[in-house]
């Protein structure tokens, strides 16, 4: 049974658009961690191999090493006695039982440091980071720079057409875009089949600049 002995357990959430710093943020945080000689475990989906197969890797290049997992039950089994710290890097990979893992460990005294999308490409809430944030006890919502603008990005916009919530990626699939920019997809018919397009909401005000 993991626990370090003492009720000063917590959850902080490290959470925004992708390309927002959410890793690299993490990351420092569990250096720090280690500095102050605590015992640290960290973990990432195994469906994540962008830029490594176990490390936790930003997309500056930063780089912790972690347990990949395929589901959140298995945190609870690599946890050992004597932890102190439990990072979690892509936590809208691993679904509802996340969050009662979560306040379980927090429970018993561990700091759980969470990082994860709070968006979609549709630009809806991505649980369980709704779910998360209303436990925790310390946010920090992070802002990229819009690809398009360069205002501050506060969503993900996805560039090539699929319609599942989860698609790994990174520059070749996704921009960062602030509200104006970001083009909410919208279901269209190809082959016969519906898939994800993107209708830009502002066209008609585009249009209508261009015009004058």
């Amino acid at each position: 049974m993991y626990s370090n002995g003492h009720r000063s357990g917590w959850i902080e959430i490290i959470t925004g658009p992708m390309f927002s710093g959410k890793s690299e943020e993490l990351i420092r945080r569990l250096k720090r961690a280690v500095i102050a000689r605590q015992r640290v475990a960290v973990f990432k989906p195994s469906t994540d191999d962008r830029y490594d197969a176990v490390d936790i890797v930003s997309h500056s290049k930063q780089r912790f090493t972690a347990y990949p997992i395929e589901q959140a039950a298995e945190i609870l089994e690599k946890v050992e006695v004597g932890t102190n710290v439990v990072g979690i890097d892509e936590a809208q990979f691993f679904g509802d039982e996340l969050l009662d893992i979560c306040e379980d460990m927090a429970n018993r005294g561990l700091r759980v440091v969470i990082a994860g999308l709070d968006m979609d490409y549709l630009g809806t809430p991505f649980p369980p980071m709704p779910q998360l944030m209303a436990v925790a006890e310390s946010i920090t919502k992070l802002q990229a720079v819009c690809m398009r603008c360069g205002a501050p990005a506060t969503r993900s916009q996805r560039l090539v057409l699929d319609e599942g919530q989860v698609l790994v990626g990174a520059t070749e699939s996704y921009e960062a875009r602030c509200r104006f920019c970001f083009e909410e997809p919208t279901p269209r018919q190809q082959n016969g089949q519906t898939i994800a397009s993107v209708v830009p909401p502002h066209a008609d005000m585009n249009s209508e600049q261009k015009a004058t």
